[in-house]
């Protein structure tokens, strides 16, 4: 068992620059995109989630293929990764499908306040079930990562660590992963960040901060559990607002000989730098979960 760190000097775009979507190199075949409506008994709504499928996914009539789910970030929903990246593209090089749920702002945690908010459990026994039950997918946690920015990367994390048995890969970009362990000083000009962690984990130093904190679950690990565990990728841009947590969340990994790869590269919090990564998240889930290219 063991990690990788990986510097990089690629050139990222300045800060809050708009995404401009460039042609990405042009493939025999493309990607088709659905768009599934979820009615959810869980968060008592319908949710609705992309489907990304790869290019021979209707000639390969008994082909299964591996499934990569992606979550949004905090102030996003599901169609995000299609609309403002180029992942479409990037995903038709691989023979892997890839669905972007929709999350709101919950986190990805069944919240301790609204009991409608029910994410964590809607991701695994609702979102996961309906799209085996519709697509040719590997059922089985070989066949199955789970990837996401900012809070996604958080809820990611969150679900490799927690549900071992469901994923074989969990990868994060720019993860929000300590906003669960944050006291108020944290969360100074962040209201609507402060509020939802609330709504979702409850008060400062409750049971259930305690229970969603990657920190604290990692400290936590046995032995044999972290055997268990699924591979684990995160990477940050140095000038992220969320450098510093990534940088502590690598450091426990390693003492605690967790295997995973993070990544410290040039960028901050903005989409040119997710539309870049999302490109490795990919490639190493492509290997991970043995998808391979077409």
């Amino acid at each position: 068992m063991g990690y990788t760190r990986i510097k990089s000097t690629a050139q990222i775009l300045g800060v809050n620059c708009l995404l401009l979507l460039l042609p990405f190199a042009a493939h025999a075949q493309s990607s088709s995109v659905q768009t599934i409506q979820l009615p959810s008994k869980l968060v008592n709504t319908t949710l609705s989630y992309n489907v990304i499928l790869p290019p021979d996914y209707h000639t390969s009539r008994a082909t299964r293929y591996p499934v990569l789910y992606l979550l949004h970030g905090f102030g996003g929903h599901y169609g995000d990764w299609v609309t403002r990246t180029n992942v479409a593209d990037y995903a038709a090089q691989y023979r892997l499908i890839v669905v972007t749920p929709e999350g709101n702002n919950g986190w990805y945690t069944d919240s301790v306040s609204t009991t409608t908010d029910k994410y964590e459990s809607y991701i695994l026994k609702e979102l996961i079930p309906d799209v085996e039950k519709r697509f040719r997918t590997i059922e089985s946690r070989y066949g199955r990562g789970i990837a996401g920015l900012s809070m996604g990367g958080y809820g990611a994390l969150k679900f490799g660590l927690k549900s071992p048995a469901t994923f074989a890969f969990a990868g994060s970009i720019s993860g929000a992963v300590a906003v669960p362990s944050w006291t108020e000083d944290d969360y100074q000009n962040l209201k609507s960040i402060r509020d939802s962690a609330f709504s979702a984990f409850g008060p400062l130093g409750s049971e259930a901060r305690k229970a969603n904190d990657i920190f604290e679950i990692t400290r936590n690990l046995s032995n044999a559990r972290i055997a268990s565990l699924p591979y684990l990728y995160l990477d940050c841009g140095t000038e992220d607002i969320f450098i510093s947590d990534n940088n502590r969340l690598a450091v426990l990994l390693r003492e605690k000989k967790v295997p995973h790869e993070f990544r410290e590269l040039p960028g901050d919090h903005s989409w040119p730098y997710w539309n870049q990564q999302v490109q490795e998240v990919l490639k190493v889930a492509a290997v991970k979960l043995r998808a391979g290219k077409k």
